[in-house]
């Protein structure tokens, strides 16, 4: 079948310009929901690791380094080893929940590379690659799901928000905070993060709506990465996602997720254009969660092995790793020397987590209201009396 891309010819200069706002051009795609028959999106890299052209996108990615790829490919297997870790940790029963990224390092990584520092970055909660490009270290994101802390860094530290638990707000801080930096007059971008479960909120829709009205410059990156938990894409919408942008007057473009390359030109053009004041533009990774929605997950419950060993094969870490070999930028002392780096990221991640101290039980009666109030000392009250009643326990 034949859909629209919507991905502008002219781009939207302000809110009051009427031309240019929905140009379009033809591509071919197939809708069924089939790992080996996916649609058409930009590409830059092959699942074999083999450089394709790309006439419109090519040219974010031309100077691009041996170093540079190198870079990329340490960026995906670190922060894959950090998430194995992890995922380790809850089963231990260290962490009290855990949102895996496997699979999607390229589109968490090839998107944070294309950030600068001055833009800012509003995730949801599986952006681990992007905290790692954003310079969070990757022991603070394990204290909100430790329980220890309501975060554990200073969004202004690194332009890098929060995570967000409720699904898809964050794309109304995000369109806010772009809006603000519109009026500021500043040509720093805003990118907002979320998922095709995310897609279906009324938050999201409200988000475009603003954004496009107010020509803010935020980039809408969603990981497609095919389930919303249980659900599969096709409840989630009758059209590709990132063609919702076309209904709401700014541009779309579908990329695959697992092209790091792809994802790192067709962000570096999103952000280009929002910094230009040209609006918001929509970034529909096509990827694939490899894991579970999160440690309380069982994923065997609703998809095969069969659609899984399909997207193994689209790995984009060996996708990226057969690129760098057969273009001699990477040779085997590098993948040994990374390997043990992984181990060692590993390790210290460990052992920051155990070594992070219980929180304060009352800190959470503070800063309920601000002059205090007498429900939530007589609360506080009965928990010290139900804490007390341990160690009487413990002494008998």
């Amino acid at each position: 079948m034949t859909v629209e891309s919507t991905a502008a010819r002219t781009p939207r200069r302000s809110a009051g310009s009427k031309a240019g706002t929905t140009g379009t051009k033809r591509t071919r795609t197939t809708a069924k929901k089939d790992a080996g028959a996916e649609p058409q999106l930009v590409q830059l890299l092959t699942p074999e690791g083999k450089r394709v052209k790309n006439a419109e996108y090519d040219k974010y990615v031309a100077g691009i380094t041996p170093e540079e790829l190198r870079g990329l490919y340490r960026d995906m297997v670190l922060t894959r080893r950090f998430d194995a870790e992890a995922t380790s940790l809850q089963r231990q029963g260290e962490l009290g929940l855990w949102a895996s990224l496997l699979g999607q390092e390229a589109a968490q990584i090839g998107s944070g590379r294309a950030t600068r520092e001055d833009d800012y970055v509003f995730p949801t909660y599986r952006e681990h690659g992007v905290a790692w490009c954003r310079g969070v270290d990757p022991a603070n994101l394990l204290g909100m799901f430790r329980g220890v802390n309501n975060g554990g860094w200073d969004p202004n530290s690194n332009n890098f928000q929060l995570y967000t638990i409720v699904i898809g707000s964050q794309t109304l801080h995000a369109t806010g905070y772009a809006m603000g930096v519109a009026k500021d007059g500043a040509d720093s971008a805003v990118i907002a993060y979320f998922g095709d479960g995310a897609s279906s909120q009324g938050d999201v829709a409200e988000s475009f709506t603003f954004s496009a009205v107010y020509n803010a410059p935020v980039v809408f990156f969603c990981q497609n990465n095919q389930w919303a938990i249980s659900e599969p894409t096709e409840k989630q919408s009758r059209v590709p996602i990132y063609q919702r942008a076309q209904g709401f007057g700014f541009p779309g473009v579908r990329v695959d997720g697992n092209d790091v390359l792809g994802v790192l030109a067709v962000t570096r053009w999103a952000l280009e254009r929002a910094r230009g004041g040209e609006g918001p533009t929509l970034v529909e990774a096509f990827t694939y969660r490899m894991g579970a929605h999160t440690t309380s997950d069982d994923p065997t419950r609703y998809r095969g092995d069969e659609e899984r060993q399909a997207w193994e094969a689209k790995d984009p870490i060996l996708r990226l790793r057969r690129y760098l070999e057969a273009s001699n930028h990477a040779d085997e002392g590098f993948f040994q020397e990374l390997e043990a780096e992984a181990e060692a990221l590993g390790k210290r991640v460990r052992e920051a987590v155990r070594a992070m101290p219980d929180p304060d039980r009352f800190a959470i009666f503070e800063n309920a209201y601000a002059d205090g109030h007498a429900l939530v000392d007589e609360e506080r009250a009965q928990f010290a009396a139900y804490q007390a009643s341990f160690a009487d326990e413990g002494g008998n």
